[in-house]
């Protein structure tokens, strides 16, 4: 029997962007994230969801095995670490703002430098419980392997990526969207993981051209602020208030884009990808359960049809 119809598209738009984000986070190539959420989806088509307890639930454990398949088939092509400053210079003041979207690679070496350091089964149990806040008994189900083996691998890579001066960058980035860091008091926590479920809001909300949802997501106060590159637009442009800064987003990143987050230090990171090509940059300011603030940075001159 197999999931058709309405049904299989009113799953696809609450859950795809969820899972694209997820396997990026893992893989850290968008062509890769979108090919097994794509696949995932596919397996989920041969189903009958309406079997399934958690939807999300079955898509996460296919997903994260998925990626585990492609992470230990690419174990011979690893990539070599990146520059440990790119991280911090797709966020700095001082790096012109078109470095910041025209450089893809870039962004894949920053992400490479770090996912590299962690083997397969480690890169899966640390992103999961780390920055999806799943626990370990979910995760099990994807590695095959027992919880408790699967927090000590978590722990591994935290080790791992805390050990040196480009892994404290991450870690640092990181904290301030889910609080890695297993020290880190109740507070702050719970705080991270409220940011966490406010950004995977925010990419469902954009991704799919819901202006309503993306309302709920924004404080009535917001604002934005966006820099075009390559001189074809007037830069910087503000625009301040929830109504007037959610249609400006959903105008450059609606419908037919694909967001993921990013782990940029002391913010909140969304890349934006058109067509697998990365064209824009937003930067989150968070207060509480709300986006307050947006700077966003696009380049229009990558085709959008």
């Amino acid at each position: 029997m197999e999931t058709h119809g309405d049904q299989f598209t009113a799953l696809w738009d609450a859950h795809r962007a969820y899972m694209v984000d997820l396997a990026f986070r893992m893989l850290g190539d968008i062509a890769d994230a979108e090919d097994v959420a794509q696949e995932a989806f596919l397996r989920l088509s041969r189903t009958r969801a309406d079997e399934l307890n958690n939807v999300r639930g079955w898509l996460t454990v296919v997903t994260g095995r998925l990626c585990l398949d492609l992470m230990v088939s690419a174990r011979v092509r690893r990539e070599q670490p990146g520059d440990p400053e790119l991280l911090n210079s797709m966020v700095s003041p001082s790096v012109d703002p078109a470095d910041r979207v025209t450089l893809d690679d870039h962004v894949q070496s920053a992400l490479a430098m770090v996912l590299q350091r962690l083997n397969p089964p480690e890169r899966v149990a640390f992103i999961l419980h780390d920055v999806f806040a799943l626990p370990f008994e979910e995760i099990a189900a994807i590695l095959g392997r027992p919880a408790g083996t699967c927090r000590q691998l978590a722990r591994r890579a935290r080790t791992k990526i805390t050990g040196t001066t480009a892994g404290r960058t991450i870690a640092a980035a990181e904290r301030a969207v889910v609080g890695a860091d297993p020290v880190i008091d109740a507070v702050d926590h719970a705080t991270a993981s409220t940011h966490r479920a406010v950004l995977d809001r925010f990419i469902a909300a954009c991704s799919g051209g819901d202006l309503n949802a993306l309302l709920t997501v924004l404080a009535p106060d917001a604002w934005g602020s966006a820099t075009f590159v390559a001189g074809s637009l007037p830069t910087p442009q503000h625009t301040h208030g929830a109504t007037a800064v959610a249609s400006n987003l959903l105008s450059y990143f609606g419908s037919g884009t694909t967001l993921v987050s990013h782990p940029a230090p002391a913010t909140v990171g969304v890349l934006a990808y058109h067509n697998r090509a990365l064209y824009g940059m937003l930067m989150l300011t968070m207060r509480g359960d709300r986006v307050a603030g947006i700077e966003a940075i696009v380049d229009p001159t990558i085709p959008m049809a």
